[in-house]
């Protein structure tokens, strides 16, 4: 149950949760380059579907480590971004958005109507309905409190979102714009070193 496997979590003393984005898993290739520099500080968990459950998850797990007062620092990528931003932003936490995904209840409405979603991980089939695309609007943030938490890499050849949204909404975070790469972040390892100073 998810109960035991956070409970599993917090015994160990990790710091950084990696948040992957929508359709995808915390065994794709982003993550496993996170936790082959991290090592044993990142926890790339694949997370629920349903919006309100994986921000359940990530909400008892950041609480967790917090009452042991362990530090805890965030990475999203793309809808794991807009989970990223919404926590970082509830706990004053520092997180690592990549490509992040601002508006997700604009851009994921394309699958309404679509009975089944593929995970591109694994290839698994999954409902996501209206309702869920709805409840992303209570993860939305109309105020940063602390843009300096923030460091925000956008690729401008991004194919799944506009980087402009991103740049606008996040300007007055650490804001790292590259000419071409793609959805995924092109070469997110350059950045490693950075992040691991940032998180310090």
């Amino acid at each position: 149950s998810i109960r035991n496997y956070i409970t599993k979590i917090l015994e160990k003393n990790k710091m950084i949760i990696y948040i992957h984005g929508f359709a995808s898993s915390g065994f794709g290739s982003k993550p496993q380059k996170f936790k082959e520099y991290f090592e044993e500080e990142v926890i790339t968990i694949s997370l629920p579907t349903i919006p309100n459950l994986a921000i359940d998850t990530l909400e008892q797990i950041i609480e967790g480590f917090l009452s042991k007062e362990e530090p805890v620092y965030l990475v999203g990528s793309s809808l794991g971004g807009f989970y990223a931003l919404y926590l970082a932003n509830k706990y004053d936490l520092k997180a690592v958005l990549i490509n992040p995904a601002i508006d997700p209840f604009s851009t994921l409405d394309r699958y309404e109507g679509v009975d089944f979603v593929t995970n591109y991980y694994d290839n698994s089939r999954f409902e996501f309905t209206k309702g869920h695309i709805k409840s992303l609007k209570n993860y939305e943030v109309d105020y940063i409190k602390n843009p300096q938490n923030f460091i925000t890499l956008l690729q401008e050849e991004d194919e799944v979102l506009d980087y402009s949204v991103a740049a606008l909404k996040l300007e007055e975070t650490e804001l790292i714009i590259e000419e071409g790469g793609n959805h995924s972040f092109d070469g997110i390892e350059r950045y490693f070193r950075k992040i691991n100073s940032f998180f310090r």
